[in-house]
């Protein structure tokens, strides 16, 4: 009697567990992917709110400096300020640029590191993304290849960069990726750069993957989508 006693109480913690570990997974792999491209959703519409309703806000575009030596005022901590097209992941792919890089942001869109340049500045722009879960912003992230181009705009500019290599995998302490000039680029000295990260493996987090992009060309909004953009 207790053996059986033992062994069906043992059978059904196995089925408790299992079920346990496909809702997990089911969560994961389904439910943060439907939360976060929803938030995503959202955040895009209440940019292209913001923007319909008049100039970028104050809020939104940081001001010039007082001064040269003055560091830039950064964007509000948290909030979103522009969106990211990158064709080679599908005509349709957008997404939301918000600074920061806590798990908050980076469940509602890319995230800004915020001690790296503004967009479109001179010194490094440095935007992470998660690579599975919360919407897989980042899954096809190692089909860039050189001369793809990563277009975003704040409302006002379009502005195009080029990726310049092929997703080059690094350790999470290797921060010199984020320099103005960043580390392994190969890039001879001060620019416009633009650097993506993500994680590596697909579904680890023991590495990570880099590319960097120059910028290749700006346009206002008002003359309509420039021509690295599909339609």
């Amino acid at each position: 009697m207790t053996v059986r006693w033992i062994v069906r109480t043992a059978s059904e913690l196995c089925v408790t567990a299992g079920t346990l570990i496909v809702l997990f997974v089911v969560y994961l792999l389904y439910w943060t992917g439907v939360r976060a491209d929803s938030a995503m959703d959202g955040e895009i519409g209440r940019l292209q709110d913001r923007w319909a309703a008049g100039p970028v806000a104050a809020a939104d575009t940081p001001a010039p400096a007082p001064d040269p030596t003055a560091p830039p005022r950064r964007y509000p901590p948290g909030r979103s300020f522009a969106v990211m097209y990158i064709p080679r992941f599908g005509a349709d792919w957008a997404k939301p640029v918000l600074e920061g890089t806590g798990t908050d942001v980076l469940q509602r869109g890319l995230g800004h590191y915020d001690r790296t340049a503004r967009l479109g500045a001179t010194g490094n722009f440095a935007v992470a993304g998660h690579r599975r879960t919360y919407g897989d912003p980042f899954k096809d992230f190692p089909r860039l290849r050189p001369g793809d181009a990563v277009v975003l705009t704040d409302g006002t500019t379009w502005f195009t960069y080029r990726i310049d290599n092929r997703p080059y995998t690094t350790l999470p302490t290797d921060i010199g990726v984020l320099d103005p000039v960043p580390r392994a680029s190969g890039y001879p000295g001060p620019g416009r750069y633009l650097t993506l990260t993500t994680c590596e493996p697909e579904w680890g987090h023991s590495h990570r993957l880099i590319a960097w992009a120059h910028l290749d060309s700006t346009q206002p909004v008002a003359q309509g989508r420039p021509s690295a953009l599909p339609g």
